[in-house]
């Protein structure tokens, strides 16, 4: 991933990131408030020894004491030294417990020797360090005493070797631990942490479609399009004729411009609008492009080649009953099934009776044979077809076709379906024009910027209200045609083709 590819994952899950961390620091200021309070005390001992009256003997004095230095600390938590101390104060612990409070330290280039007590009682262990460090000049002064000794016992020659205690311990008025402020700085830290983890672990395991890079890293195929999600989609699924002023109908007709740059060296201007899986706008799609081709002056047939759940008829509010299956049996003339639509110049051609076998007739004969008929009458035909992983209805038809547009549901289809339908249409050599993407947010680290696909153009400068013209009824041919016309005839001036 690139940097981009972080800054959108922190941008999309900066909520999951924020509550970690806000937890991260709520467990630092818990831990604090449960831990006890320990307090430290510390010590000094100076450890000096006996100086020649040369220079030469004060050096070798010198570097004697802080040899000795090091040994003297290790000696300090040792039982020889912490038992004294624990029967003078009468302690309740042994001398392995007393040595886990007990930590003596050398002073750099000194020959100081620091004792720490940290204890739960600060008065008891400003006691204890005092007291170890006494116990230690003590014990060392024993030790280190050499020669003989008189009849009382009492060494004749004393110790070269002598320990002083220049700083007793003092009352600590401040805890040690818990150490509030980084506690809390270390939850937070830990949390901000886990949270950027949890974002980037759930970022890869999600497998969905969230934007054209996605789209990009799967196939070199163009995306032509981006269609805005409206939650209101479902009410006004027409949104082209319904509010033609609206971001999402501009949308369209950027789809429109771009579609004419869809294989540009293949005379026929048929397309298959498909897509991986169900309800990712493929009917929607194809009607509105539809329509938008229509408004732009071109000649178009839509036809609903879904025989399994044919939604376009009753997008339209046209009569269904008749319509493909019919033309494809033998039952009907194309003239007598297709049906005028709007103002413009577009004609729909329903599914009609859903048949038992509707893969085998969009692959049959007849169905090559119309739809270079088709292609021979109107500018742009557009087959709203099937989705390509449930069934192979659109395959079969996007090869007689010459090419398929597929509609791509940000967020909810995901990469592998994205690429089985790649492979439906790859394995019966038919070509994916380009591809849709719909359903797009608004809002967020995956929304688009505007004029992406030009769905922006609303928001940004927009259109002068006005009064929308009542639609003739569908059933009434479209103005500039005579009752008895032929749809499937081109009239002598034909209109700009393709978008």
């Amino acid at each position: 991933m690139e940097l981009r590819d972080y800054i959108r994952i922190l941008r999309q899950s900066w909520v999951l990131i924020v509550l970690l961390t806000l937890l991260g620091v709520a467990a630092g200021a818990a831990y604090s408030i449960a831990q006890t309070p320990m307090y430290s005390s510390s010590a000094k001992v100076f450890v000096s020894t006996s100086n020649g009256g040369t220079i030469g003997e004060m050096a070798q004095g010198s570097a004697y004491t802080q040899n000795r230095v090091k040994t003297y600390a290790d000696l300090a938590t040792t039982p020889i030294v912490l038992l004294p101390t624990i029967a003078e104060l009468q302690l309740d612990m042994t001398s392995d417990e007393l040595a886990r409070e007990v930590v003596a330290t050398t002073l750099p280039d000194t020959s100081l020797i620091e004792i720490t007590v940290t204890d739960e009682d600060p008065a008891l262990a400003a006691q204890i360090a005092t007291g170890v460090s006494e116990s230690l000049t003590a014990v060392v002064s024993s030790i280190e005493t050499t020669g003989a000794t008189d009849e009382d016992g009492n060494p004749v020659e004393a110790s070269p070797v002598r320990l002083t205690l220049v700083q007793h311990a003092a009352v600590p008025q401040k805890p040690v631990s818990p150490n509030v402020p980084l506690n809390i700085a270390l939850g937070g830290l830990i949390g901000l942490a886990l949270g950027i983890g949890a974002a980037v672990l759930r970022e890869t395991l999600d497998t969905r479609i969230r934007n054209e890079r996605d789209i990009e890293l799967l196939t070199e195929t163009p995306v032509i399009g981006g269609i805005v999600f409206d939650p209101k989609a479902k009410d006004r699924p027409l949104i082209v004729h319904a509010d033609p002023h609206s971001p999402r109908a501009e949308s369209f007709r950027a789809l429109r411009t771009n579609l004419q740059f869809l294989d540009a060296a293949r005379p026929e201007r048929s397309f298959v609008v498909t897509s991986s899986i169900e309800s990712e706008g493929k009917s929607t799609t194809a009607a509105n492009l539809a329509i938008a081709l229509a408004d732009a002056g071109a000649r178009v047939l839509l036809v609903d080649a879904d025989l399994r759940r044919p939604k376009v008829a009753s997008y339209l509010g046209i009569e269904g009953a008749v319509g493909l299956t019919d033309l494809l049996i033998g039952r009907a003339d194309l003239q007598d099934v297709i049906q005028p639509w709007g103002r413009g110049q577009l004609y729909v051609l329903p599914a009609g009776r859903v048949p038992p076998n509707p893969s085998e007739l969009l692959g049959s004969a007849a169905m090559a044979e119309t739809i270079a008929e088709l292609n021979r009458a109107f500018d742009v035909v557009l087959f709203d077809a099937p989705p390509l992983l449930p069934v192979t209805d659109a395959a079969v038809l996007s090869r007689a076709a010459g090419g398929a547009i597929l509609v791509v549901a940000v967020g909810r289809v995901h990469k592998g379906q994205v690429k089985g339908a790649f492979s439906v249409l790859e394995n019966v050599d038919a070509k994916v024009s380009g591809i849709v993407l719909t359903m797009l947010p608004t809002k967020g680290p995956d929304a688009y910027g505007y004029g992406k696909y030009g769905y922006g153009y609303g928001y940004g400068y927009g259109y002068a209200p006005t009064k929308e013209p009542e639609p003739k009824s569908p059933a009434k041919p479209p103005a500039g045609r005579a009752p008895n016309e032929d749809p499937t005839q081109k009239p002598a001036t034909e209109p700009v083709g393709g978008a």
